[in-house]
């Protein structure tokens, strides 16, 4: 599968997998267990690349949800639509953990994805671009570790 397939792929799986873990109320896992569970003819490369992007979101949450909130304008993080809340968590997650992805490909590919998915896409592209400016800033372009 060609790389920018299994990327958007993985985005979207990781959409999934952060809709459940907000909606459920599941640690990351239970998320992890059962997600795959119903998943087992996923590309492995597909499957890595979201198991990553998932860890990230989950384990720097507090400060994913403190960029957004610091970016976003008369929205609080529990206002927002539960899809663009996760996608905008990914998008974020992807800023911290691959510094080196372009941020315009983040951006646009965290807007296709919210497109796909949402019946009703009002989240301002804005606040990704805002994010990005900000993560790019405070993360010092540290490539932040991937493995389990």
């Amino acid at each position: 599968m060609a790389k920018m397939g299994t990327r958007r792929k993985s985005r979207e799986l990781v959409l999934q997998m952060l809709f459940q873990a907000d909606m459920g109320k599941q640690t990351p896992e239970l998320v992890r267990k059962t997600f795959w569970a119903e998943r087992t003819n996923v590309d492995e490369e597909v499957r890595g690349f979201a198991d990553d992007l998932f860890r990230v979101a989950s384990d720097r949450l507090v400060e994913i949800d403190r960029l957004i909130g610091k970016h976003t304008q008369h929205w609080r993080m529990d206002r927002m639509a539960t899809v663009d809340r996760n996608v905008l968590r990914g998008a974020v997650a992807e800023f911290l953990g691959y510094p080196a992805t372009p941020r315009a490909v983040v951006i646009n590919e965290a807007l296709a994805t919210r497109n796909r998915s949402s019946a009703n896409p009002r989240t301002s592209s804005s606040t990704l671009v805002r994010s990005a400016q900000n993560v790019f800033r405070t993360s010092s372009g540290v490539c932040f570790p991937m493995s389990a």
